[in-house]
């Protein structure tokens, strides 16, 4: 299974661009395209309700959208749940106050959408091609640097989480004491490390996100980044390759999207500044097509553009 994702600033045409890229490979392969941004436009696109769910549009190609507040407030009861199943002991402190004001906690979005990621790519193992249309630059680059900066956090909690427990059993063995605890009490002493819930917990996160970050970072993994021939949008768009350098993450096409007779000055001189910032990644350049437009809103992924070809040359063509 190959994994797309498109990235841009706001309002370049990243979800026109992934719907054309959707549609065209459809033809041949099996495709899920999903909607990850939080001002959702896919449904428009393709003419079709959504609402944050899934629906077929035609035999090769599936659409769907990700609810995200729907979808932080299940990340956040997931955490909470296991939270208070591994400190029933805590209960005591009167967290419930604590735990309403999680929602408000920063990196929760972020982390829901890398939820739903890691699930789909688990999960939809059906198709041939899955791509994510991404929110804006700032939101894509913080849960796409998720996985490594988690990595880092679990590594240290199981350091302590190992202390801790070295200490407890010191301490035990002080008092001369072997008696555990038990459900009931709420209080599971568990001197070996196997035994302990939390570090079978951090131990499980750490796998996924160590696997998560193993296909981010693979070659069945492309990002491609679209940008419009104006100085604002080129500005953001040098961001975003930064980002995703230092995050050792793949871009690996850039399309030039909205290219006129009257701007293709300013798109050549934005085109070879981005394949300065960018490195040796090929271009796809995309005219306006102002008569889709026109035309009908919903059908603006019928755009003339081969995006087949140099998106399955930078798949390495591996069918």
């Amino acid at each position: 299974m190959k994994i797309l994702f498109s990235t841009g600033k706001g309002g370049v045409g990243k979800s026109t661009m992934a719907a054309a890229a959707a549609w065209q490979l459809s033809r041949d392969h099996r495709v899920l395209i999903i909607s990850l941004d939080p001002a959702h436009n896919l449904g428009d696109i393709f003419g079709i309700t959504l609402n944050g769910g899934r629906k077929q549009f035609s035999k090769n190609l599936h659409l769907g959208e990700v609810d995200l507040q729907q979808l932080s407030k299940e990340y956040l009861k997931r955490e909470i749940d296991v939270l208070s199943g591994s400190y029933k002991y805590l209960q005591t402190l009167n967290l419930d106050n604590y735990f309403s004001v999680l929602k408000y906690s920063p990196g929760i979005e972020e982390y829901a959408l890398l939820t739903s990621i890691e699930e789909t790519i688990r999960n939809e193992e059906d198709y041939d091609i899955i791509i994510f249309d991404t929110p804006p630059t700032g939101l894509t680059l913080r849960f796409l640097a998720l996985p490594r900066v988690t990595i880092t956090w679990i590594d240290r909690l199981i350091q302590i989480r190992q202390k801790i427990l070295e200490k407890r059993y010191t301490i035990q063995k002080i008092r001369g004491n072997s008696e555990k605890g038990t459900e009931d009490s709420g209080i599971i002493l568990s001197y070996n490390e196997e035994d302990d819930d939390v570090l079978r917990r951090l131990r499980s996160l750490k796998t996924n996100y160590e696997t998560l970050t193993s296909i981010l970072e693979g070659s069945d993994c492309t990002i491609f980044v679209v940008f419009n021939p104006d100085l604002l949008s080129l500005r953001e768009s040098q961001r975003l390759v930064e980002g995703l350098r230092e995050l050792h993450l793949p871009l690996r096409l850039m399309i030039n999207n909205k290219v006129t007779g009257d701007n293709e000055a300013m798109a050549e001189y934005v085109e070879s500044t981005m394949i300065r910032s960018a490195g040796d990644i090929p271009v796809q350049r995309v005219a306006l097509h102002r008569e889709l437009q026109a035309r009908d809103t919903s059908k603006l992924y019928e755009i003339e553009e081969d995006m087949v070809t140099p998106l399955l040359s930078v798949l390495n063509n591996a069918w």
